[in-house]
């Protein structure tokens, strides 16, 4: 029961924090990666069912449907939306094309991996105070290392330094997670990935911040260009200005 309290709690913290993010955007490429700390927030809200129905509280189905949503977001989506969303954000260049080679590569382990969860059965059970998802299609050493390529790739990749530092934590994260807990990884990670998720409140802070000063710059060249105009045209053509004075006036 406390586990699945603790997961209610973050997810209801990270709402909050997920629907100040979306808030930050400034333009519609932003949508997919400011929106991670949100669809974090729901799947820490899933894995709390999953803790309910290993202690009997909810029914077997209820279980069973939680556990799916669960694992198809964190080994079925995860691989597909990280590189879309920096490969949204990434200006031309190098980096783009890099990123764009790793939304190909995750787009087809997506596809593979969600049709795998399809027709093979999850297990999940509690072992050492953590869930243990397993499920058959996905053991495979070469899911795992496309895995990481995928979702931890394009955030290291990324030309922003606050990605990059996004990125590298949650790498981190995950190499410290298997080695402490390998039966646990998909639900320990995706907990950290979680609350690293935070950082994305201030990242976007920070390009909110930038958009704005940049408008203001570009309305401060824009009244000095148009005022410079008006007093050309006030300059050269006086005889223009006082008829079109004389017939507003009439």
């Amino acid at each position: 029961m406390f586990f699945a309290i603790m997961n209610f709690t973050l997810s209801g913290a990270l709402g909050v924090i997920g629907l100040l993010t979306l808030r930050r955007v400034s333009e519609p490429k932003e949508v997919v990666f400011a929106s991670l700390p949100l669809l974090f927030a729901l799947h820490q809200f899933t894995q709390g069912f999953v803790w309910l129905g290993m202690g009997g509280l909810i029914e077997p189905r209820a279980l069973e449907m939680a556990e799916s949503i669960f694992i198809f977001y964190a080994q079925g989506l995860l691989p597909f939306l990280v590189p879309l969303a920096i490969w949204l954000l990434e200006p031309s260049g190098w980096y783009r094309r890099v990123i764009g080679v790793l939304l190909v590569l995750g787009g087809i382990l997506a596809a593979y991996t969600l049709w795998g969860l399809s027709v093979q059965p999850t297990y999940v059970t509690v072992k050492h105070d953590a869930l243990a998802y397993v499920n058959a299609w996905t053991q495979k050493g070469w899911i795992n290392i496309a895995y990481i390529l995928t979702t931890c790739g394009p955030l290291v990749l990324s030309s922003s330094v606050s990605v990059q530092l996004f990125g590298w934590f949650n790498l981190m994260g995950l190499v410290g997670i298997t080695l402490w807990k390998p039966y646990a990884v998909t639900s320990v990670w995706c907990l950290y990935a979680a609350v690293v998720s935070i950082m994305l409140y201030f990242y976007f802070v920070e390009r909110r911040i930038a958009f704005l000063q940049e408008i203001r710059r570009k309305e401060t060249e824009w009244s000095g260009a148009l005022m410079e105009e008006l007093a050309h045209l006030e300059r050269h053509f006086p005889r223009v200005r006082r008829v079109l004075l004389h017939y507003r006036n009439l």
